[in-house]
């Protein structure tokens, strides 16, 4: 199975080379597509010397931050026009465990056409995590798991594999989420064309370097496409039978 592990980045060229060279112990088979989002750090020129070095890697440059959804979206067209069978997206932060792709990846492999890294299901951790941030991430993914009417414990998780055939049944001109409303609409998406969604078991870790991107705005933004998902789907379409 040739998969590809899609790697958005903005500013972090304190940790590419050490998320790079992770990736490619853990899952030597695997390629890499680093897309940039023009970041004023130098994160595409070390990410372009490293995949000269490391070998089954490449960069996509563009000229702006657009957003996740976009870095997403436009990453997934280049992994399916090139023939790959499945895709990873996860974090550049190193708040992901590169050591957990080869799981995803079996696991589609053995036919989920969605396999999500989650913090919320047994032998799922998030060690660093205050109360507060905990109960907003773990109530939120309720809320949405509820509201949208699927089983998905960690739908904002942003560690996941897809399946390429069934994500390109996917119409990613339609999605325009982005950060955590973009993982939701995503599964959301795989669970209402009928694709199998399994959750393996991550400990999620807090970046080291570097400054988070993500803010109070995109998990309100978040909620808001979900009650709106929900309203639309769950009601109004039931309203009409």
């Amino acid at each position: 199975m040739r998969a590809l592990v899609v790697l958005p980045t903005f500013n972090e060229a304190e940790n590419i080379r050490e998320v790079l060279t992770r990736l490619r112990a853990a899952s030597p088979g695997t390629d890499v597509l680093v897309v940039d989002d023009g970041s004023p750090d130098g994160t595409a020129a070390l990410a372009e010397a490293l995949a000269a070095e490391l070998g089954g890697s490449s960069v996509e440059r563009r000229a702006a931050k657009s957003g996740l959804g976009s870095a997403y979206r436009h990453g997934f067209r280049i992994g399916m026009a090139r023939g790959y069978d499945a895709i990873v997206e996860m974090d550049a932060d190193l708040s992901h465990d590169p050591a957990v792709v080869p799981t995803l990846l079996d696991d589609v492999a053995e036919g989920a056409a969605l396999v999500i890294g989650s913090r919320y299901v047994p032998g799922g951790s998030i060690p660093e995590w205050g109360l507060h941030r905990r109960l907003l991430s773990r109530w939120g993914n309720r809320y949405a798991a509820v509201v949208l009417g699927f089983g998905v414990r960690d739908a904002t998780s942003g560690f996941r594999a897809y399946a390429a055939d069934t994500l390109g049944k996917v119409d990613l001109d339609e999605v325009r989420a982005d950060g955590y409303g973009f993982q939701i609409e995503m599964a959301y998406r795989i669970h209402r064309l009928g694709g199998r969604i399994d959750e393996t078991p991550i400990s999620f870790t807090d970046r080291v370097r570097g400054e988070s991107k993500m803010s109070g705005r995109i998990v309100v933004e978040a909620l808001a496409l979900v009650t709106l998902w929900g309203f639309r789907d769950r009601i109004l379409r039931r309203g009409r039978r």
